[in-house]
């Protein structure tokens, strides 16, 4: 009889695992198009992604406490230096984008703290410069002693609504800027820069 009893324990224990298995394989499936499947699926993608670029009026933001612009009237700066972007083609459902972007900021003469909230934008287009979409986001500079700071944002999962299967990437642009003031885009097409390290 305790032979039998063990024996039904060990049936039912070999069921639970076989049942674990299955279930977690099922979450696998379910989670297909999750980041994380999408980073280990090495096939080849159907087409080419979107090109992405930052607009060059948009690429720098310099904040300033004063009506000159002057270095020793700087509060904040910042300046995108590279953007990346990576893309999955699923069938015939839209893009799927990863894009990386990285950013240098600075800290002037008139900055009141060690840490600064940047406004960005990242801009779904067609090749015609038509906006398709456009979605803010905010990254946070911590400033070290020199007064710089600098990151990385990968921003998961921008759509590129491609209607079906028969339409590519190449079709769109992926546009990146930081959100400006009226003044800080006049600021930026009348030539004026300021590198992060002026002054030092």
């Amino acid at each position: 009889m305790d032979g039998l009893s063990l024996q039904a324990k060990s049936d039912k224990a070999f069921g639970m695992r076989v049942f674990a298995v299955l279930a977690a394989g099922l979450f696998i499936a379910s989670c297909g198009s999750n980041p994380l499947s999408r980073a280990l699926d090495t096939r080849q993608n159907a087409g080419p992604c979107p090109p992405v670029a930052t607009l060059y009026d948009a690429s720098r933001i310099v904040e300033l406490q004063g009506n000159e612009p002057s270095y020793a009237d700087i509060a904040y700066t910042g300046e995108i230096t590279n953007v990346e972007l990576f893309c999955r083609y699923i069938d015939d459902e839209p893009l799927r984008a990863e894009v990386e972007i990285d950013f240098a900021f600075g800290q002037g003469p008139k900055a009141d703290s060690n840490r600064h909230s940047y406004t960005y934008w990242v801009a779904v287009t067609r090749r015609s410069s038509k906006v398709l979409a456009k979605q803010y986001f905010t990254v946070d500079a911590t400033y070290d002693s020199d007064g710089i700071d600098g990151r990385k944002e990968v921003l998961q999962d921008i759509i590129i609504p491609r209607v079906d299967d028969t339409i590519s990437g190449a079709n769109f642009e992926v546009i990146v800027g930081f959100d400006l003031t009226e003044d800080q885009l006049a600021f930026n097409r009348a030539g004026h820069r300021f590198r992060l390290d002026a002054g030092s």
